[in-house]
């Protein structure tokens, strides 16, 4: 057996279809299907039941999946310990960020990265926390940016910067004409992202908003910022935006403003321990600090501190 093998195995077991499958490999159909015969005549096992509608794997199959999984995971970091000994800062870095953070930060790093590193490619991957932990333990990203600790003992993490929330208002809400708002103020028409969004029990938390979901707020979760805003502009509530994210949505219909108690977000960059480039990821580290130091001057004083 060889590598390429366990890679059209793992893209049939991904795509339950042999034609998306080797469309995603960039091969033809007939290649793929002939190398996966031939995995499985010298395996001696039957590792996919094949049906006019769809491709299932048999429970060998699975078993040798994982295995599979794991070898090319290990072939990548062979790879990626070589390119680190020749340059580590040449090459794509397999990045994930939250969808509260990503629409805001990545312009800021983008170019500034590119003209710094030109070698090396960002590779997105745009998803909720735990979908990012979980790239990171099977290999599938090289580092994640996220706003709460990663909870896993076999992933470390690096402090970045830490952004402060702001109160998104109605332009018609009785807390409008302040200067600041008080985060406790705002629990009882709170309006915060579904569940599985880090940012929401950020806010419930910060507004002490737990224990108060009912009414029209608890039943109007939105899965995005824009939706969120969107709903504040129509007056069914209020919410907390992250600080990166105000330009966005300030020629909205609301208002936004600091609150008394400064409640913030802790932007972390998670990788593994063993990740083979540190200096890669010490790279993204000096352009987002500088982004954002940059950023805080202009637009927040010292509210964004790195």
């Amino acid at each position: 057996m060889n590598l390429q093998e366990l890679r059209y195995l793992v893209a049939v077991a991904e795509q339950r279809h042999f034609g998306r499958a080797a469309e995603a490999c960039n091969v033809s159909q007939p290649t793929l299907s002939s190398q996966i015969k031939k995995l499985e005549d010298e395996l001696g096992v039957t590792l996919l039941e094949r049906t006019n509608k769809r491709v299932d794997l048999t429970p060998v199959g699975g078993q040798i999946l994982a295995h599979a999984r794991r070898a090319l995971a290990e072939a990548g970091q062979m790879e990626a310990v070589a390119q680190a000994a020749r340059d580590p800062l040449v090459g794509p870095l397999k990045l994930g960020v939250i969808p509260t953070l990503a629409p805001y930060l990545l312009p800021m790093i983008l170019n500034p990265l590119k003209q710094a590193y030109p070698g090396m490619t960002l590779e997105l991957w745009e998803d909720q926390t735990r979908w990012l932990i979980d790239g990171l333990r099977n290999h599938r990203l090289d580092a994640a940016l996220l706003a709460t600790p990663p909870d896993a003992p076999e992933l470390t993490e690096l402090v970045l910067f830490k952004e402060p929330l702001l109160a998104a208002l109605p332009q018609n809400h009785k807390l409008a004409k302040a200067a600041k708002v008080d985060e406790d103020a705002l629990a009882d028409d709170l309006l915060v992202l579904a569940d599985g969004n880090c940012l929401a029990s950020q806010a419930l938390e910060a507004c002490g908003a737990r224990a108060h979901r009912t009414g029209v707020t608890a039943s109007m979760q939105a899965s995005t910022l824009d939706t969120l805003v969107n709903l504040v502009a129509a007056g069914y509530g209020s919410t907390l935006l992250p600080a990166l994210a105000a330009d966005s949505f300030r020629k909205r219909e609301i208002v936004l403003r600091p609150l008394v108690g400064a409640s913030s977000r802790t932007i972390r960059l998670a990788s593994r321990p063993g990740f083979p480039r540190p200096q890669a990821l010490r790279a993204l580290e000096k352009v987002v600090r500088k982004a954002v130091d940059t950023t805080a001057r202009r637009d927040f004083g010292s509210q964004l501190k790195t």
